[in-house]
């Protein structure tokens, strides 16, 4: 999320809900959409893909009530045209300004700029800080400011029956965490200095045309903000180490192959006291011998003699990890008739359960002994005169 999509983008109107929504509106809202426009609902479809990321991101903002917090007073300061990027000066009281002055990447003067200007102070800095995981103003108050940890994708590979019922599973990552040696400084004597560069910020800025200035991480302390003196050797200054972990992760119930999984607070540990990133796990289903999926319904193909679909019968039906269950098939049943074994599905995210579709498929003996096929000729004299091709050839004439 850049600075100036925070600034424009209106995230209650990407969610549908007004401005005043509780918790659980924007909840609701959210698990709506994101069913509707889910990639796994929307193959190939591009325009559900960007439209899921734009309902994600709002959730991530809105959902958590101190990024919301910080969200809405940034709107409020820009409303009403108080501030409009390359707007000029006495129009409806907007006027040029630069985004890396207000978080205070601006040149040293800016401060004073800014105060005759209208009074900010310090800058807008500490109103976006916790949004863009960087505080306002320059010198050294900077660095203490707390740091995010990175986000961490892994995959999991399930059996089917895993997937359906849901599992915890051993999981293995390898991430980066403050470096123990140094206490996560990249100083050996834990003595940093302030990057001269960036002013402690960890960002730098550049013009971007249109009243804007665009930030990048600074490449001299890598986004830090401190340079080490006397470098650690275990890190190499950079004041974080490799780290591998095993934890226990809950896959819930009824995931399907390719879902990816959220974990909040599970991904690498933040610095000087920042807030873990996420945890993103991809899951892989293993194919059932016998088992499919379609939705939260399961499917399965039972094979039927000829007599059974002709004559009707009671057939038993196996279901995933539970008892079998006994349909009756009614007399004339036709090849690939599907039917439905309520209950015996795939778990929803309600804890009830989808149903067993069952499609039948008539099977033809390879082997006949000396009376079967006796009785199959018998059958076949006496409905000799049906032809049940007819009705084909007749549509066939017709078009």
């Amino acid at each position: 999320m850049s600075t100036k999509d925070f600034i424009e983008k209106d995230y209650y109107k990407v969610l549908g809900v007004p401005k005043d929504a509780t918790e659980a509106e924007i909840k609701k809202a959210y698990r709506k959409l994101a069913r509707e426009n889910h990639p796994d609902a929307n193959k190939g479809n591009a325009k559900a893909e960007e439209r899921f990321k734009e309902i994600s991101e709002a959730n991530d903002v809105l959902g958590d009530p101190k990024r919301r917090k910080e969200y809405d007073e940034a709107r409020s300061l820009f409303a009403g045209g108080g501030f409009r990027p390359g707007g000029a000066a006495g129009s409806g009281g907007s006027f040029n300004f630069d985004l890396g002055d207000l978080f205070g990447g601006g040149p040293a003067g800016a401060g004073a700029g800014a105060g005759a200007g209208g009074g900010f102070g310090g800058g807008l800095g500490d109103v976006f800080g916790g949004l863009f995981n960087r505080g306002g103003g320059q010198g050294t108050r900077t660095t203490t400011q707390p740091r995010r940890g990175q986000d961490i994708e892994s995959e999991v590979s399930l059996s089917f029956t895993e997937a359906v019922d849901g599992a915890t599973v051993p999981l293995r990552m390898s991430s980066q965490e403050p470096c123990k040696a140094c206490s996560g400084t990249g100083d050996k004597n834990g003595t940093p200095r302030v990057c001269p560069t960036c002013v402690g910020t960890g960002q730098v800025s550049r013009g971007g045309g249109g009243g804007f200035s665009l930030t990048d991480p600074c490449v001299d302390c890598k986004g830090r903000g401190l340079i080490a003196q006397d470098p650690c050797e275990v890190c190499k200054g950079s004041g974080r180490a490799k780290s591998s972990r095993t934890m226990q992760v809950r896959v819930p119930a009824g995931v399907s192959d390719g879902q990816r999984i959220r974990l909040r607070g599970k991904g690498a540990p933040g610095e000087r006291g920042g807030p873990a990133g996420d945890l993103y796990v991809v899951v892989h289903v293993e194919a059932h011998p016998v088992f499919a999926r379609k939705g939260d319904n399961l499917t399965v193909t039972v094979p039927v003699t000829f007599s059974e679909a002709a004559l009707g019968a009671a057939v038993r039906v196996p279901t995933l990890g539970g008892p079998p269950v006994t349909l009756k098939l009614p007399a004339g049943t036709p090849n690939g008739r599907t039917m439905r074994a309520r209950g015996k599905g795939a778990v929803r995210k309600d804890g009830t359960r989808g149903d067993l579709l069952v499609t039948v498929e008539v099977s033809v003996p390879q082997d006949l002994d000396e009376r079967a096929r006796e009785a199959l000729e018998s059958y076949r004299d006496a409905t000799a005169g049906e032809d049940p091709r007819a009705a084909l050839f007749e549509a066939a004439k017709g078009a």
